[in-house]
């Protein structure tokens, strides 16, 4: 029997192998009803692993049966392992198709979120392009969880285009859920590691005429690069993000913009305060 939960080992895998075959073997025969059931049972699971490599088989299929369709089916049965499964199988079967899959994401995003999330973050990083095309019309969704995944993964591109990264949070940036909020923070604190000037010229610019709410969501975002910069990390200490953020927290304490001016304060603080912490 294959594990219940964790990585999968050599007999699970040739356990899962043997399965697949005959799953195969069925769809050749025309006996589609048995070889649903087969699927079915082997991903009604909550072993992430089982599901994305039982996906992952299925995709391999180069038979007569109309594996597509079943597949299909699938994206909206009851049970969420079976969902999951179904998803697996377009990402692994049209993996060099980013347009096929985002397709596919679009009747999952809610309904198998996690695996949703995975496959957008290996998207912007296989095929950042076609994410740059079809994620801004995500973000202009009614949907709040829609808006939100938009930008899950993009930190894989926030070396390379940190002003897309900007521009596309800049759009959201008054977003009044809750979601879309921790989104934001997350990816700004991710592109502000790598990208400190540009982060910091645009956080100024946001910062100008923003309300309690908006500095409220930048706050807390800067409070995390704070910390960041305080730790007593090698990686994340980098000569560069060290000065960049001096200087920017010394220019922002003397801003004429009160916001600019009281984030500079804050900031200042949080430095100040760590920094003693951490010199105990």
């Amino acid at each position: 029997m294959i594990k219940e939960v964790g990585r999968l080992n050599k007999d699970d895998y040739k356990l899962l192998d043997a399965q697949v075959e005959k799953i195969f073997r069925n769809l050749d025969k025309g006996k589609d009803t048995l070889a649903i059931k087969q699927i079915t049972d082997l991903a009604n699971t909550a072993n992430y692993f089982v599901r994305e490599e039982l996906g992952k088989r299925l995709a391999a299929y180069t038979g007569t049966g109309n594996l597509d369709e079943v597949c299909g089916d699938l994206l909206t049965d009851f049970i969420y392992g079976i969902r999951a499964t179904g998803l697996f199988y377009f990402y692994f079967k049209y993996e060099d198709n980013p347009q096929r899959i985002i397709q596919t994401l679009e009747k999952t995003y809610e309904t198998v979120p996690w695996e949703s999330e995975t496959i957008c973050f290996e998207l912007w990083k296989r095929f950042p392009d076609a994410m740059r095309e079809h994620m801004p019309l995500w973000a202009e969704s009614d949907n709040e969880k829609k808006r939100a995944i938009s930008m899950h993964g993009m930190e894989s591109i926030a070396a390379k285009n940190p002003q897309f990264v900007l521009a596309f949070l800049s759009r959201l940036l008054d977003d009044d859920s809750e979601e879309v909020q921790k989104k934001i923070s997350h990816i700004l604190t991710q592109v502000g590691r790598v990208r400190p000037i540009q982060t910091y010229t645009n956080v100024r610019r946001w910062l100008l005429e923003a309300d309690e709410v908006r500095f409220n969501t930048i706050w807390q975002t800067l409070k995390k690069l704070a910390n960041i910069f305080t730790q007593k990390s090698k990686k994340d200490n980098s000569g560069d993000f060290i000065s960049i953020s001096q200087r920017t927290v010394a220019d922002w304490k003397k801003d004429s913009n009160p916001n600019v001016q009281n984030m500079g304060n804050k900031l200042g603080s949080v430095f100040h305060m760590r920094n003693k912490a951490n010199a105990r």
